[in-house]
């Protein structure tokens, strides 16, 4: 019995809700319509529009002096871990090929000497000790011309870690 009422206060609310519309759309046409308030021709600004600007502006600044917080913190922290590593009078990193993951080849310097090492997950192999001076002096000039290069990755950052310096000292603490 519950259900039959229910759809009768349904079917109830649905005519009236079709019969009433169009006298409501009637009386809203002779006001004018949803439209009405538009009819002039020259609007002007509200005085809210220049606060919505000016909080506009301000959180842009804010914005942009986020984003430069976040590159000084970058060039801080991050600077020097991705930069070619230092040579040490212990040895260094010549050239350095990946063969795929966690596989690659590298020439290292250690003492003097050019060893060209396989490089896996789990060891380090020495697969030969380069001897032939020729290529010594190939690598040695390569290696100079990779230096003044360099890749623009290490040298954004590195510039970006030379900004970090030129900070005043009391605005890095």
């Amino acid at each position: 019995m519950g259900k039959r009422y229910y759809m009768l206060a349904c079917l109830a609310g649905l005519l009236l809700l079709v019969i009433s519309e169009p006298a409501l759309a009637a009386e809203e046409a002779a006001q004018g319509g949803y439209l009405s308030g538009y009819d002039t021709n020259v609007p002007q600004p509200a005085a809210m529009s220049w606060w919505s600007t000016a909080a506009y502006l301000v959180s842009l600044f804010v914005i942009f002096a986020f984003v430069v917080g976040m590159a000084y913190l970058a060039a801080r922290f991050l600077g020097g871990h991705f930069a070619k590593p230092a040579a040490t009078a212990a040895g260094r990193i010549v050239t350095h090929l990946p063969l795929g993951p966690n596989r690659s080849v590298c020439i290292v310097e250690m003492a003097g000497h050019f060893l060209l090492l396989g490089v896996t997950e789990h060891e380090i192999t020495l697969l030969t000790e380069i001897t032939d001076p020729e290529e010594m002096e190939k690598l040695h000039r390569m290696d100079g011309e990779a230096s003044i290069s360099g890749d623009m990755f290490s040298q954004q950052l590195g510039s970006l870690s030379g900004l970090a310096q030129k900070i005043p000292p009391f605005l890095r603490k």
